[in-house]
């Protein structure tokens, strides 16, 4: 899902870990059922397209529902779609259940998923997730600088309860895809003002707004289960409070005393302790998420070859398996690849994955090789927000940078995760930063897509290489799921080539319940099951 919808286990803001737990920690009154969980303050609006980053995403997935869902070990599922007929992977024709309905009455029918997904991808709308379209004939003519049409060509309504989708091209990933929150429908009251839609939205999710407002900015989010949904993630609980922490330290203390119901992630600072801390409330299980180091183009000296050099020459001078034993005490590993280790078809032997791996000499000669080109100015800046827990370990790889090649290299905090995404995604950051990617659905194209199509509104580091993107497409269009991870690995090869990014660990995701609660669960990707949280 993202930054991590597009990754980052994060939060954002001071005021709320008293004030909106005081109601929460009480036996008396309903508050007491209500489900607590940190979040974050959204990146923006909550629109289902525009949403890429984690603490908006949370909330969205909870929020809507698609034609699939993903259970907690990450398969697929009919929800809204009551067929999906295709004899070619590339003409699809969609039939949803009867009688859907969003949570202010109105019904769900095919128009309002080829609505939302028409909006999606209009280039006019600027929406961060419309790479998703991508694959549907007609997108290339509504992403037009100047759209001469509104609506992609491969998308038809036929009645209610049926529509048609056209691919370019068959596509080994579309259907398992749409339970990606981009697929969402949205009802016809959105279009009417998408401002106020979101900030109150109205879906057809398993929760709804708990009420005109309950979006208290840097505060929390209050959802309560929604009368009209009728899928298979009905809610176990009574309703959910999204908390909003500045500091993990914080929230693992609220976590400790009661006041906090589930915790998905762990601060730094209680690695060592938190299993024993919290005996069988603690949870430790392998993820579909990764931390990476990323710098765009626009930065002086990483472009073209030097750029190319540089980044090759920061990555050797990381050493990751110390990062990871010293500050996360194996709750990280060190990454091979651009993606996840737990997603089907991985593999830990690509050709260029020895960048990743700790070599002081090969740093040194990489960088002279580069200053030959330009000699270095500056010093390198790591941009992190410290409301996510992510200080220890960019200082740490700061000081392995600088003692390997000489440069002056710091960290650089961000107040907030939304602060850190706005200058990402407004190509203003001017500097390295970490970014995460956890898994929408799993597999590997959709780390790959996302990141690093040179169209993707979720492409951090504007990487732009048409070569990948074909081999991405070709990746997509292949028969067989071997012969797609076959593809995979080559366009792998090409982002080490080119050195797109720095990919720098994969998550074992440690998280924790209270005592309050008797059933929580971590899905696939590192979110908790939040439906299924049961106090």
């Amino acid at each position: 899902m993202r930054f991590t919808r597009a990754g980052a286990l994060l939060a954002a803001a001071l005021m709320a870990t008293s004030l909106g737990l005081t109601a929460c920690s009480s036996d008396d009154g309903g508050d007491a059922d209500i489900v607590t969980v940190n979040g974050g303050e959204p990146q923006n609006p909550l629109i289902p397209t525009n949403t890429n980053e984690n603490m908006g995403g949370r909330v969205v997935d909870r929020l809507f529902a698609g034609l699939k869902y993903y259970d907690a070990n990450g398969v697929a599922h009919n929800e809204l779609a009551e067929s999906i007929e295709s004899p070619d992977r590339k003409n699809y024709k969609i039939t949803i259940k009867p009688d859907w309905k969003f949570s202010d009455g109105s019904p769900v029918t095919a128009k309002s998923f080829v609505d939302a997904w028409n909006f999606g991808a209009l280039a006019t709308n600027a929406q961060l997730q419309n790479y998703v379209f991508a694959p549907i004939i007609g997108f290339d003519d509504v992403q037009a600088e100047k759209p001469a049409v509104q609506t992609m060509s491969g998308l038809k309504v036929v009645d209610d309860r049926t529509f048609t989708v056209a691919l370019k091209q068959p596509s080994i990933d579309f259907e398992v895809g749409l339970g990606f929150a981009p697929f969402y429908p949205l009802p016809e009251a959105a279009f009417k003002d998408l401002k106020a839609f979101g900030e109150n939205p109205i879906g057809n999710g398993p929760y709804k707004f708990a009420r005109e407002g309950a979006w208290q900015h840097n505060v929390q989010i209050d959802l309560v289960p929604n009368p009209e949904y009728k899928g298979g993630r009905e809610p176990k609980n009574k309703g959910l409070r999204f908390v909003m922490y500045q500091s993990f330290d914080t929230a693992y203390a609220d976590l400790q005393a009661g006041n906090l119901d589930a915790l998905d992630v762990i601060p730094d600072t209680a690695m060592a302790s938190y299993e024993k801390d919290l005996g069988d409330r603690a949870i430790k299980k392998p993820i579909a998420y990764k931390q990476a180091l990323g710098i765009q183009t626009n930065v002086p000296h990483f472009s073209g070859a030097e750029g190319v050099l540089r980044r090759k020459a920061i990555s050797m001078a990381i050493n990751r398996e110390q990062i990871c034993q010293n500050i996360f005490h194996g709750t990280r590993i060190p990454s091979l690849d651009f993606t996840a280790r737990t997603l089907p078809g991985y593999s830990d032997k690509l050709p260029g994955n020895e960048l990743l791996k700790y070599n002081p000499e090969e740093a040194k000669k990489l960088w002279a090789q580069a200053d030959a080109i330009s000699p270095w100015s500056g010093r390198y800046e790591i941009a992190y927000n410290s409301d996510g827990g992510h200080q220890a370990w960019v200082e740490a790889t700061a000081n392995s940078i600088k003692n390997t090649l000489g440069i002056e290299a710091i960290g650089a905090p961000y107040p907030t995760f939304k602060t850190i995404r706005d200058a990402i995604t407004g190509k203003t950051i001017g500097k390295a930063f970490r970014h995460g990617w956890q898994g929408d659905y799993p597999t590997m194209l959709q780390f790959l897509t996302s990141q690093y199509y040179s169209f993707s509104g979720t492409n951090s580091v504007t990487y732009d290489s048409k070569q990948f993107d074909e081999l991405l497409n070709s990746a997509l269009a292949a028969p067989t799921l071997e012969e797609s991870y076959r593809i995979t690995a080559k366009a792998q090869e090409l982002l080490f080539k080119d050195m797109a990014d720095i990919p720098m660990f994969d998550y074992m995701a440690a998280a924790g319940r209270s005592e309050k609660v008797k059933k929580a669960e971590l899905t696939w990707s590192g979110l908790w099951d939040f439906e299924g949280i049961e106090k």
